[in-house]
């Protein structure tokens, strides 16, 4: 019999007490896989159109082939998945700063885990993104200055709404240089947002980057009866 109900795993972190969850929702018919910090969700596996879109967007914008990708926050793997779902991708640095969630992906404790783990492209890096976006080394510790085609980035709720104080000074213009300076000519920047596209936040990135858009992201959520819509930001850096 399948549990309705299942806590797989409970650590302290110094961001507060993570869990992961596994549920049978019934009216999804389906198995639900939440993480959550505190009483705070931080993903779960039915809602992951925006964080697919994030990866499908962000390559989309993308000229060539053997693109070099970094994705801030693991998570669930879903933005990871689609990143390596294209076959332009020659590798994935997946940034994540709690460690545990690094190790349920390698023990395959997570529906994506294994294939995330298994695929040669991809290479998992325990660090702060947000520290390392502000270093001169960047995020590749076995290559420091090392630039890359794009960073996707789905850790916060939404740019004015973060998990952190410490992350507050990303989102400012010196924040975003900073950031920039790890792309290659061309180069993209895409983040995920819970929230409606925010005019004044796409303007910030616009003073940055040679080029800045918001794209709604909608799907029907069964909870609410209705479609509930998120938002990835685009940013390009000057060719």
């Amino acid at each position: 019999m399948m549990m309705l109900f299942e806590e797989l795993d409970y650590r302290t972190t110094p961001i507060g007490e993570l869990s992961l969850r596994r549920r049978y929702d019934p009216r999804l018919e389906a198995e639900v896989y939440e993480i959550k910090l505190g009483e705070d969700f931080l993903m779960t596996s039915h809602f992951t159109a925006s964080e697919i879109a994030l990866a499908n967007l962000g390559l989309a914008e993308l000229d060539g082939t053997a693109h070099d990708i970094v994705v801030g926050g693991l998570g669930l793997g879903y933005t990871s998945q689609a990143v390596l779902d294209h076959d332009t991708v020659r590798a994935l640095l997946n940034v994540e700063a709690l460690a545990p969630v690094i190790d349920w992906h390698q023990r395959g404790l997570l529906p994506l885990g294994e294939r995330l783990r298994d695929d040669p492209r991809n290479r998992f890096v325990s660090g702060d993104f947000f520290a390392l976006a502000a270093s001169e080394t960047g995020f590749d510790p076995e290559q420091p200055g090392r630039q890359f085609d794009a960073i996707l980035v789905d850790i916060d709720h939404a740019p004015d709404h973060r998990l952190d104080a410490r992350h507050d000074s990303f989102y400012a213009p010196d924040g975003l240089r900073a950031l920039a300076r790890h792309l290659r000519p061309g180069g993209v920047f895409g983040l995920w947002s819970n929230e409606l596209p925010d005019p004044a936040f796409t303007a910030q990135l616009a003073g940055v980057f040679a080029e800045a858009r918001a794209e709604p992201v909608s799907f029907y959520n069964p909870y609410q009866g209705k479609e509930f819509t998120q938002c990835v930001y685009l940013a390009r850096i000057a060719g």
